[in-house]
């Protein structure tokens, strides 16, 4: 807890005597501002983000969950009011205004494909989605991916479920719509996550940070690489930041 409260100090000092101009944090949130594997959310690590966001700077949820969930947290957690989900594949700016990027028919086409073609292809319970198919990590995704390669699709792993979305849906290019809303370059923006899906957010941002529970492809392509896990790993990120936001 002391550790939480020095961080935070850090990073308003830094801020409120002027050494800082407005930044754009995107924050994955499975495996990243959680605590868990049952996806509670790190209460520290969230406060910690919501003074960043007191102090102001823009802190934007960027997820393979719905858009609509990451809204809401982004709401009750006290963050800016807009969420990127489906790994990009939709962007939610308020409680009935959506940005559609991907095209689930052609995702529930695929879905039905790979089925037909593959065993213990199953849907994975969650949130309705508007431009994605989520399915459950019960069979080997390089199969999968060989099956689909024909498909106008890509089959990703955020390590919470697997996730087919149109080609050319990633959370970097949902990010982008975010980025010209805000009129934020990449020199603005740090971007905070754990799984290959982060990484195409990764190459939006000046400044990237994979944490402890990453894999060790994910942290080659991170810019900074802490070691604690999850949101004790946002906590780290956020303390090792501060100094260096008046350099990027």
């Amino acid at each position: 807890m002391f550790v939480f409260f020095f961080y935070v100090a850090v990073i308003i000092s830094y801020t409120i005597f002027g050494f800082v101009r407005k930044k754009t944090f995107a924050i994955d949130i499975d495996g990243t501002i959680t605590e868990d594997s049952k996806g509670t959310i790190h209460l520290d690590a969230l406060a910690a983000l919501r003074h960043l966001k007191e102090t102001g700077h823009n802190v934007i949820f960027v997820s393979g969950r719905s858009s609509v969930e990451g809204y809401l947290l982004s709401v009750f957690g006290g963050v800016t009011r807009m969420a990127v989900g489906e790994n990009g594949g939709c962007i939610t700016f308020g409680s009935n205004e959506h940005t559609l990027i991907g095209k689930k028919d052609e995702c529930i086409k695929a879905f039905e494909f790979l089925r037909l073609r593959l065993d213990n292809v199953q849907e994975k319970p969650v949130f309705p989605r508007m431009t994605e198919v989520v399915l459950q990590r019960t069979f080997d995704i390089e199969q999968g991916r060989k099956i689909l390669a024909l498909h106008n699709v890509i089959l990703t792993d955020s390590m919470y479920a697997y996730h087919i979305n149109s080609k050319g849906v990633d959370k970097g290019s949902g990010f982008e719509e975010v980025m010209k809303r805000l009129s934020v370059t990449k020199d603005d923006v740090i971007a905070i996550g754990d799984s290959e899906t982060d990484i195409p957010l990764f190459k939006c941002a000046s400044l990237s940070v994979a944490l402890g529970n990453s894999s060790d492809f994910v942290k080659s392509n991170a810019s900074m690489v802490v070691s604690a896990k999850e949101g004790d790993g946002v906590i780290e990120a956020l303390g090792k930041i501060a100094p260096k936001l008046a350099e990027i």
